[in-house]
């Protein structure tokens, strides 16, 4: 089976190409920039936004991961990432239905509160942006996942930079807040099974087994990285400028990390934890998963604080 991977020299499209090969699978990247796809597969350049290259990378493809997100700074003229995130799913949803694909593969977001009140512009965005693929392919599947424990996840850099560059962690109100972390390997494993598993047509919330306030979640991470860092508790919320500025202390870009920060307005836990059994994966623990990002980073660069 020939499936299409988006997002192919991501974090999680890395991840993906070797397992997909390893099953058999025909793997074809669509990508901006080919050069900066390292798995062993054609790739065809393009891009979700401009519609460029999508029905030539589509064209016999029978599953296509979707893996695109559009939330760092943009140039200019490309207006806001949920403008630029909607107009991606939308052209690539009418591609991947006018070549007749059977099944799009989406990551998106847990929606936590958001169900109860009006959600944040990050989970919203993905909220659309699943509504959109579901709908022109109807036997799509989407996994919704909090943060994923990885090496190159974004999310999960951003929490031990802060833990080697604050030597008090003063932790904003979203500290309180429950959240199911989950391992790269976990979350990979079931993007794979969700190719040809029978959940076509289903939104699964996805998460580790181990349910942690993000306060616990920062003090367990600079426990396994064996470094000693006292935490305050502060009453601010999850402003822009709270963002701006840990985006300022992990060297990070603003443009991520203050919409994530948004959302932190409760918890984020799977609605359904069946996930795990319907896409027949093992979870690992969040101390198993953060060792293992751990001497993943370590192998190609060093820890500051260890």
């Amino acid at each position: 089976m020939r499936v299409l991977l988006t997002g192919a020299s991501g974090f999680i499209g890395a991840l993906l190409a070797p397992r997909l090969q390893s099953r058999g699978y025909q793997v074809r990247a669509l990508a901006r920039t080919p050069s900066r796809v390292q798995a062993d597969v054609p790739v065809v350049r393009g891009d979700a936004i401009t519609g460029e290259g999508l029905l030539q990378a589509l064209d016999g493809v029978r599953v296509a991961y979707y893996l695109i997100h559009s939330m760092e700074r943009a140039g200019a003229g490309q207006g806001p990432f949920p403008e630029r995130e909607r107009l991606a799913a939308e052209n690539f949803a009418a591609a991947a239905a006018e070549q007749g694909v059977q099944r799009i593969v989406y990551l998106g977001g847990l929606l936590g509160d958001s169900r109860e009140r009006s959600a944040s512009r990050h989970l919203a965005s993905r909220q659309e942006v699943e509504h959109v693929l579901m709908a022109a392919v109807p036997d799509s599947v989407a996994l919704r996942a909090s943060i994923v424990i990885g090496a190159r996840s974004r999310s999960f850099r951003l929490l031990v930079h802060l833990v080697e560059r604050m030597r008090v962690l003063a932790l904003p109100a979203w500290r309180r807040y429950r959240t199911q972390p989950i391992d790269e390997r976990d979350i990979a494993e079931m993007l794979v099974s969700a190719a040809s598993a029978e959940v076509g047509g289903r939104s699964l919330d996805v998460g580790g087994p181990d349910v942690l306030s993000y306060g616990a979640m920062i003090e367990r991470i600079a426990e396994l990285m064996m470094v000693s860092r006292p935490t305050v508790g502060i009453g601010v919320g999850a402003t822009g400028f709270a963002g701006r500025v840990a985006a300022a202390i992990a060297s990070e870009d603003p443009g991520l990390v203050v919409p994530l920060m948004e959302s932190l307005y409760g918890d984020l836990l799977p609605a359904d934890d069946r996930a795990d059994e319907l896409l027949d994966v093992r979870l690992h623990s969040f101390d198993a998963a953060v060792e293992h990002a751990l001497g993943e980073w370590e192998a190609t660069e060093p820890l500051a604080a260890r």
